[in-house]
């Protein structure tokens, strides 16, 4: 298993703090969740029948002319390499490794390409995989380049897939609207800007007769009735996500101005700040005595990605342990 935020359990035992006092900033996912409707109890017991309306308020909130919903976009980056013979992969970098690794696993010729050298790989490549609002640098590129880079690729038979699981903040860089055309591939989420990550619920945009191959790859039942039910909820709740966006980006200011004041200069979206960081693995360590659980990257990218915190007295604890890290800095 590769390494991803959460795990808090495993930072409680090691750190030997319980659970409920930790303050998970690791995976950038709204701490305020969407509020789900209550569920008529019969729906555990029936297999979950596929509901025409959730599909209907994917493309109507993404505004794209057909989706397939899946459990959790995870489901479709482990299963769209299955769908092309071996070939060429360039991976933005560094990003979620989950794409690069389930290319490599199936046998695809993987390259992960830094962000600014991304315009010439599509005259090289069979597929490109970019994640826009990238994770976790928060590096963007703008619709047009996309669209560019995609017809290059067309020509040749190619894909282009674009994760926008961080998009909701931003919709002005989705390319969702545009995926009638052949080999453009759009992933997103229900997990971040909704909070809902549990509900394990995403969706695919592409044209019908790739979602018709990406269903069958997938299997029936793939989406529990329950996920199609709050989902279709959200993704039909205007008044909720306008107030929520408008938050959101309030407060992804206010932990860059935050960070700011400690003398860390950040990248990100409304959702997460990132930043490259010569001694991650001791700011870990420092954030963890004080109870907070960050995303750490050692390796690939050394640095770290701070989430929001959920309420007031979140916002102070990272303030006093953002003070500490500022404090043994000056003194080192």
């Amino acid at each position: 298993m590769l390494e991803h935020g959460g795990k808090l359990r495993e930072a409680a035992a090691r750190h030997g703090r319980p659970l409920a006092e930790w303050l998970d900033l690791s995976t950038g996912i709204n701490p305020r969740w969407y509020p789900a409707p209550p569920l008529d109890p019969a729906i555990w017991h029936r297999l979950p029948e596929e509901d025409p309306a959730l599909a209907a308020a994917a493309r109507a909130y993404y505004g794209a002319p057909a989706v397939l919903p899946v459990a959790g976009t995870q489901a479709a980056i482990q299963a769209l390499p299955r769908m092309r013979a071996a070939c060429r992969v360039v991976v933005s970098a560094p990003s979620y490794a989950e794409h690069a690794h389930a290319w490599r696993s199936a046998g695809h010729d993987v390259h992960e390409v830094a962000f600014d050298d991304l315009a010439r790989q599509a005259d090289m490549a069979d597929v490109m995989v970019v994640i826009n609002p990238n994770n976790p640098t928060g590096a963007v590129v703008p619709p047009a380049s996309l669209l560019e880079w995609h017809a290059r690729l067309q020509r040749r038979g190619g894909w282009l897939v674009v994760d926008e699981a961080f998009g909701d903040t931003a919709p002005e860089l989705s390319v969702a609207t545009e995926t009638a055309r052949e080999g453009l591939i759009v992933l997103r989420s229900v997990g971040k800007f909704f909070g809902l990550a549990g509900l394990r619920l995403g969706f695919v945009a592409a044209r019908p007769d790739l979602l018709s191959r990406l269903a069958d790859c997938l299997g029936p039942w793939s989406v529990s009735a329950a996920a199609q039910r709050i989902g279709t909820t959200a993704l039909g709740d205007r008044a909720w996500q306008q107030a929520e966006r408008s938050r959101l980006l309030g407060e992804g200011e206010r932990l860059h101005a935050l960070l700011g004041r400690h003398g860390i200069r950040s990248s990100g979206t409304a959702l997460f700040r990132w930043w490259p960081e010569t001694q991650p693995e001791a700011f870990r360590e420092l954030m963890a005595r004080h109870g907070i659980w960050v995303r750490y990257f050692g390796e690939a990218g050394r640095g770290i990605r701070l989430g929001l915190p959920g309420d007031e007295q979140g916002w102070e604890r990272l303030e006093r342990a953002l003070a500490d890290w500022t404090q043994r800095k000056e003194t080192r």
